[in-house]
């Protein structure tokens, strides 16, 4: 289930980095900026624009999910310090036997609009996400859910258009029906996918994505495609997390680098993606306002296992190869500067031993060994068409520096210059629907940040069949079963050890290469206090006061 996210949810794919160059764009980011800001009282923050129109299941990416995290509550939501699951809108979540919840809400929760969030606005936003003709990217969230096959079949029409497991009971109560046991489905409650929709979702749709309503601490008061998008205080909102400023204006860029000058500039607030070449001297740069700390978030490198050529046993070998032939450490070291450590498994170092985290589950294939990797390429036939290339967007992340150094980490090892090339996509959104529309041909960038920390959001949203994130069409019924079987368990340690089976099966195949285990980074300005990142590495808005 997830997204990065997290992207890759993903709970969502994550935006990668780079450098090109300036555009018109950037440079109105910059120039309207002023040492004063665009209001007294608002943050301004480094952002890009998202790939879809914002709605809460049909993004899976970083940048639409900052935004649905400002706008909208669910039934849970994540401590901003612990990632512990604690309840938003929901009074409680009950059950007797881990497959029947009744859900009740708490009184006094209203959108942004002034209407009531009811039972009926979390079950008709989750039926409208579940049924296939929405064509939802997130509907895989409810698929757990009783009818959720009658919704959403993998072939042909719809039987219903609502799961047959959400009852409305009052207006403050639902009932949930699970296909499965799911001990832990709760805990999944705080990814945005599951937020409640006003009325004006569905008798305005077209209206509401140019300007989304929801029950969340901020409102959108508008939003001009690669400018910027400016948000408010919610005064109808309910949580206890009020927002300590005016609003946010999350302003766009297309090069992280330019974002930096800004911050550096007074210009800009708040950047959570520092550029690569920056990260060295951040922390002097920056005057001690500089963020670097663990975060949920992996990278990796996918292969596309739709595409023949990479289907074989030999193929097998091949990847295995490629993955000992990239030297991990070098990489870390001489380019993020300690914001980032060597992946030896495929979940986080947040999660901790208790949660999923395993180093060293990877074994031999994730450690740097040419001799070994160029053995297993020439076992495995040699590069597929003799040749390979590493594809990302490059307008976030520094992304085209670490491909660089991957794939001459590759010729390295085989002696051979081109054998591995990058290529780089210039956007984000562009290359997120070349990966959507199984476009990829070769090894591309696939990162992840978790939507709530539980190994299976690191595992199940990115390699179950067919599965929301599954960028690379793997696909293997074991471990889809071991998946299975790990949700219907009603001990979280056993649950924890059956993902384990299949991660360790995963790695076995390698779909995707453990790369590195990304920290949370951001810099700030001296305008703004009380910055912080949760631990999904998103700024924590509504706690940032403005001086």
């Amino acid at each position: 289930m997830r997204a990065a996210t997290r992207t890759t949810v993903i709970r969502r794919a994550l935006a990668a980095a780079g450098a090109v160059a300036l555009t018109a764009t950037a440079c109105a980011s910059s120039s309207d900026g002023g040492g004063g800001g665009s209001a007294d009282g608002v943050v301004r923050a480094f952002w890009t624009d998202p790939q879809h129109p914002v709605e809460p299941a049909n993004t899976n990416e970083v940048q639409g999910g900052k935004v649905l995290d400002m706008i909208s509550r669910g039934l849970k939501k994540y401590n901003p310090t612990t990632g512990a699951a604690e309840n938003a809108v929901a009074e409680s979540i009950e059950s007797d036997d881990q497959q029947n919840f009744t859900v009740k809400l708490k009184k006094g929760w209203k959108f942004s609009d002034g209407t009531a969030v009811t039972a009926k606005s979390f079950v008709d936003a989750w039926n409208y996400g579940a049924l296939v003709t929405n064509k939802q990217i997130n509907s895989y969230f409810f698929q757990y859910i009783e009818g959720y096959q009658d919704v959403h079949p993998e072939k042909g029409k719809p039987t219903a258009k609502t799961l047959s497991g959400l009852k409305v009971k009052d207006a403050r109560t639902f009932t949930v029906k699970l296909n499965q046991k799911f001990s832990l489905w709760p805990q999944t409650l705080g990814y945005s996918a599951y937020a409640p929709l006003p009325k004006s979702f569905f008798t305005d749709h077209s209206g509401w994505l140019e300007k989304p309503v929801g029950n969340g601490p901020y409102k959108v008061d508008s939003y001009t495609k690669g400018q910027s998008m400016k948000l408010s205080r919610n005064t109808h909102y309910a949580g206890d997390d009020k927002p300590r400023n005016k609003g946010v204006e999350l302003k766009v860029y297309t090069d992280q680098n330019t974002g930096y000058t800004d911050l550096q500039a007074g210009n800009l607030d708040v950047v959570d993606e520092l550029p690569a070449g920056q990260l060295k001297n951040a922390k002097r740069d920056l005057g001690g306002r500089y963020i670097n700390q663990p975060a949920g978030i992996i990278q990796t490198i996918s292969f596309p296992m739709y595409d023949k050529a990479w289907q074989s046993e030999k193929a097998i070998k091949v990847r295995r190869g490629i993955s000992m032939a990239i030297n991990r450490k070098q990489v870390s070291e001489k380019i993020y500067h300690g914001t980032r450590e060597p992946a030896t498994d495929l979940t986080s170092p947040v999660l901790k031993a208790a949660g999923g985290y395993q180093p060293g589950l990877c074994g031999d294939v994730c450690s740097y060994d040419p001799k070994q990797a160029k053995k297993l390429i020439e076992e495995g036939g040699g590069l597929p068409g003799g040749k390979i290339t590493l594809t990302s967007n490059v307008d976030t992340g520094s992304h085209r520096q670490w491909m660089e150094a991957v794939c001459n980490s590759i010729n390295r090892t085989l002696g051979r210059n081109s054998a591995c090339t990058v290529n780089p996509v210039p956007t984000f959104s562009e290359f997120r629907s070349d990966i959507t529309d199984r476009k990829m041909t070769g090894m591309f960038r696939t990162g992840w940040q978790m939507d709530y920390p539980l190994i299976q959001n690191f595992l199940q949203p990115i390699f179950y069949t067919d599965a929301s994130s599954n960028d690379s069409g793997f696909s293997d019924p074991q471990v889809d079963k071991l998946m299975d079987k790990a949700n219907s368990a009603t001990d979280e340690k056993a649950a924890i050890g059956l993902f384990q089976q299949a991660e360790k099966r995963i790695l076995d195949t390698l779909p995707a290469i453990p790369l590195w285990y990304q920290n949370g980074n951001a810099g700030y300005s001296s305008r703004v206090s009380d910055v912080k990142l949760n631990p999904f590495s998103v700024p924590v808005f509504t706690d940032i006061k403005v001086k």
